[in-house]
């Protein structure tokens, strides 16, 4: 496994790091879900991510109870705020009180006192930003988040974030949009406001959805037991890649990635990291070898060459909009 810090901080984590956003606590029963956690810190991996909402609150538990055995200090942990976690009106968004609650109730769930990044999982635009910044400065100060981070915001909602954290000396470094080989929504904005905050880039969905493995073909039926057939683990949001000239696409990535002697989806987490703005590409798992497999991405370089016959194949299908990013008014889905 090879390790980068999270933007400018001095916090370093693993470039390959295990989310469990669908599969924890509603795809894959915990015994599978806790072997692909024991299979992901095998492979060297010491970075988690999670986040309240993931399978109604019970992926944070699973992930509390495998990694509770764990040295606290060998593994970062991280979770966000801000979907809706009940009933009510106060029970979502990013005001003080469902910040403060919602930080004790995901450290009684992970089993933890601190977690190393707490997130906004997405701009609120219903809550001033004045308010939201200062409890997660309360957070930060009371030790129960070392840093602090946001999901899908836009290079204006960065900028404007970033600058109330540091009137508040709060340690404000990090952001985690969806980005890969087909999804680069977040270069021209959000990757150069990045730079030149300090903030890195923990992305997820690196082999959007599952269609950079090249598992679904062109005129074809999705396999049975993916991700497209099932209705619990994201068949929505494979659904809008799942068009002939997107997969044709992806099937004539195959020759390059056997070229570089990789999986296509070793070839699609390797692309994302790169991007020097890029900290961390987050994977998920259904079983223990495909986090094995996946972690193989870590430390692999491509060369301009490699580079520019990606583009060259992919360029016709690759979504490249700003307006994209989630955090735009209207845009807040998960």
């Amino acid at each position: 496994m090879e390790f980068r810090r999270l933007g400018r901080s001095g916090l370093t984590i693993s470039e390959i790091a295990y989310g469990n956003w669908i599969t924890h606590g509603s795809q894959v029963e915990e015994d599978a879900a806790v072997a692909c956690i024991h299979a992901a810190m095998d492979a060297g991996i010491t970075t988690f991510d999670t986040a309240d909402v993931y399978a109604e609150t019970r992926a944070e538990a699973v992930l509390g109870r495998a990694l509770k055995d764990q040295r606290r200090e060998s593994i970062e942990v991280f979770t966000k705020v801000y979907f809706p976690t009940g009933a009510g009106q106060n029970d979502r968004g990013l005001g003080r009180k469902h910040i403060l609650e919602s930080i004790d109730n995901s450290l009684r769930r992970l089993q933890t006192d601190y977690v190393d990044l707490y997130q906004a999982h997405r701009y609120d635009h219903s809550t001033p930003l004045e308010e939201t910044m200062e409890a997660f400065a309360d957070v930060v100060r009371s030790g129960k988040a070392l840093y602090i981070g946001v999901s899908e915001w836009t290079a204006d909602q960065l900028r404007a974030g970033h600058r109330l954290a540091r009137e508040l000396n709060v340690p404000f470094i990090s952001n985690q949009p969806q980005y890969s080989a087909l999804w680069r929504v977040i270069e021209a904005e959000v990757v150069p406001t990045s730079e030149e905050l300090g903030v890195g880039q923990i992305v997820w969905s690196p082999i959007a959805q599952g269609v950079l493995t090249g598992k679904y073909k062109p005129g074809a039926q999705p396999p049975a037991g993916s991700r497209a057939t099932d209705e619990k683990g994201g068949a929505d949001f494979v659904a809008g890649w799942l068009r002939d000239d997107v997969l044709e696409r992806v099937q004539q990535l195959r020759p390059l990635a056997d070229e570089a002697g990789l999986s296509l989806a070793q070839l699609a987490v390797a692309w994302v990291l790169q991007n020097s703005n890029v900290s961390a590409a987050i994977i998920g798992a259904s079983r223990p070898e495909q986090v094995t497999e996946n972690a193989k991405a870590a430390g692999v370089t491509f060369d301009a060459d490699l580079l520019k016959a990606i583009d060259d194949v992919l360029e016709p299908v690759v979504e490249r909009d700003p307006a994209l990013t989630e955090g735009h008014e209207g845009n807040d889905n998960d």
